[in-house]
């Protein structure tokens, strides 16, 4: 009698199977892996509050630097740039030589 033959089957090299029976004699020595579940809600938000990091009574201030005119802002990555990095666009937005 005859074996049915799986021809979508994936072949094995001769090294593929050499490393598997290899691999089948240190199976005993290995702990057996447990079956993790992973309970992951995206509505659960899990905040880390880290010691003495209370910051409720700081203030923080900003100095904030108006735009210069030998600089322009890139319509694509919106970061204030200097004019010498400024390049042609197709839709004629001012774009920096990063995004170009």
């Amino acid at each position: 009698m005859t074996t049915a033959s799986d021809y979508d089957a994936r072949r094995l090299s001769d090294v593929e199977a050499q490393d598997a029976t290899s691999l089948r004699e240190f199976a005993p020595a290995l702990p057996t892996a447990t079956a993790t579940v992973v309970d992951e809600d995206p509505n659960d938000m899990v905040f880390f509050e880290l010691p003495g990091a209370d910051l409720s009574g700081e203030e923080l201030s900003v100095t904030v630097i108006p735009q210069r005119s030998d600089e322009f802002t890139c319509s694509s990555c919106f970061l204030v740039q200097h004019r010498s990095r400024l390049r042609s666009s197709s839709s004629g937005l001012p774009v920096c030589a990063d995004c170009a």
